[in-house]
């Protein structure tokens, strides 16, 4: 009889185990299996994996409810037996957390130490629930009284650090220990980030450049994550490129990959930053464009066309007034003009800034006459690549908010420029790619709120910085 009772066990119990041990082995051959190669694959990878940071918080959520529920469950029975159910839930949906994930890193691209440690996490967490799945029975019926136990205190354990891992996906290394208490930080290996040595601590690459790309790019090209294979965190690696080409190529910004995607439309599933990241600044670009052809040097210390000046503090803005009463007339420019008049912000006293890039082949010095009517609104005009010439300047001057002007790659040649001097606000100018001179800029030295001149690729283009020039601290396209 009792051999009888005995052996049905052993014959239900045996499958579960070879199953278990099978799915083991393929969640630890999985990264042998399809090795994270730093390539981008398939887009139906990358679309499905964007689910992983959604669903991964069903798992840390059933798994941490089940201790609880053994514990309840040793004062209402019933509990017990839902324990059951959310251990097996949580197994479920560790399996599916974890595909997403996998599928989120091979389809993006995505290598580096903290991808690596992230994935062994979910894939060890994985495991110690199914282990405690396997566990549990025998535990519920009073042998290995202690081994379930232990394995729920190790899951977890990896549940904390493997989260841990991915949150220094999204937030960066220091996330949690940024703000430590003073006392705190001074234990060793807490609070800590490994100092990196610039090459030339005076250079425009490490004054300019490499804090660009620190701010915006090293979150996923950096040690930890490693998208395309390229890191940005230092200027060898930086140079190096990745599995695209090279990011920068010296006297080449058009064949320079990373220029070329930070400059793409910002819905192009190329453009970076990626992932929702705000894009560069003008003004980063410009500095990166003009270093490029510079000769992408870690040791020049200036960048022909573009001098940088410690920047004094500036005054806040000053509001521009309402122009919520002409509302149906910008919609109407936008229309019949091809340029449109954004707002800065949801504020009226904000501004408008005039955007021509839209129309730019077709928008000249007479479209640009028909914007005189919200010349007191407009506090940006972003006029690159337009058909303007230096017949632009007589409208410009009437603009008393302007506060930033882009000009790059127009035709003006100068003449005229000096009907800017009067706007007091103005602190960007942007000429780089024409053909305005010396002689045309130098009445734009008076001007003591500008801060920000690029003149590269022109006449006007400085070789050197006299110690004399008070000059127009300058930044960005």
């Amino acid at each position: 009889m009792t051999f009888s009772n005995v052996l049905p066990k052993r014959r239900h119990i045996r499958p579960v185990w070879v199953l278990s041990i099978a799915m083991c082995a393929a969640l630890l051959l999985l990264p042998s299996l399809f090795k994270l190669d730093g390539r981008a694959h398939a887009d139906w990878q990358q679309f499905l994996g964007r689910f992983h940071p959604l669903v991964v918080h069903l798992p840390i959520g059933l798994i941490l409810l089940v201790p609880l529920l053994e514990a309840a469950g040793r004062y209402r029975p019933a509990l017990r037996e839902a324990a059951s159910l959310v251990l097996v839930l949580s197994f479920v949906s560790c399996v599916g957390a974890l595909t997403l994930g996998y599928l989120l890193a091979y389809g993006s691209g995505d290598t580096g130490a903290i991808v690596t440690r992230h994935m062994w996490g979910g894939i060890s967490l994985t495991i110690g629930v199914l282990l405690c799945l396997l566990v549990r029975p025998r535990w519920i019926s009073g042998d290995l009284r202690h081994v379930y136990p232990g394995l729920l205190m190790c899951v977890l354990l990896l549940l904390a650090w493997a989260a841990h891992q991915g949150g220094s996906l999204t937030h960066g290394n220091n996330y949690l220990t940024e703000y430590l208490p003073p006392q705190l930080k001074r234990w060793p290996g807490i609070g800590t980030v490994q100092a990196k040595t610039p090459l030339a601590p005076d250079s425009f690459y490490a004054r300019h450049i490499n804090p660009i790309l620190d701010a915006n790019c090293v979150a996923c090209h950096g040690e930890g994550k490693v998208k395309g294979g390229l890191r940005v965190d230092s200027y060898e690696l930086l140079m190096k490129g990745g599995k695209d080409g090279p990011a920068i190529v010296p006297k080449k910004p058009e064949r320079s990959l990373l220029l070329n995607r930070v400059t793409l439309p910002s819905d192009h599933k190329k453009f970076m930053p990626a992932e929702g990241k705000p894009p560069l600044k003008p003004q980063e670009i410009a500095w990166i464009t003009a270093w490029v052809l510079q000769g992408a040097s870690p040791t020049a210390t200036s960048v022909p066309g573009i001098v940088i000046q410690e920047e004094s503090r500036e005054a806040p803005p000053q509001p521009v007034g309402d122009y919520s009463g002409m509302t149906s007339q910008i919609a109407q420019m936008a229309k019949s003009q091809g340029a449109k008049l954004v707002p800065v912000s949801n504020k009226p006293g904000d501004g408008l800034i005039l955007s021509a890039v839209d129309a730019a082949g077709s928008f000249g010095d007479a479209q640009l006459a028909l914007f005189e009517k919200f010349a007191p609104y407009i506090v940006e005009a972003e006029l690159g690549r337009t058909a303007v010439t230096d017949g632009c300047f007589d409208t410009l001057g009437k603009f008393t908010h302007l506060r930033a002007l882009h000009l790059e790659g127009t035709a003006v040649t100068g003449i005229g420029l000096a009907k800017l001097a009067p706007l007091s606000q103005l602190t960007y100018l942007n000429l780089s790619e024409t053909k305005v001179t010396k002689a045309e800029v130098a009445p734009l030295g008076s001007m003591k709120n500008l801060s920000h001149l690029y003149l590269y690729n022109t006449p006007a283009q400085p070789v050197f910085v006299e110690k004399t020039m008070q000059p127009i601290a300058r930044s960005s396209p």
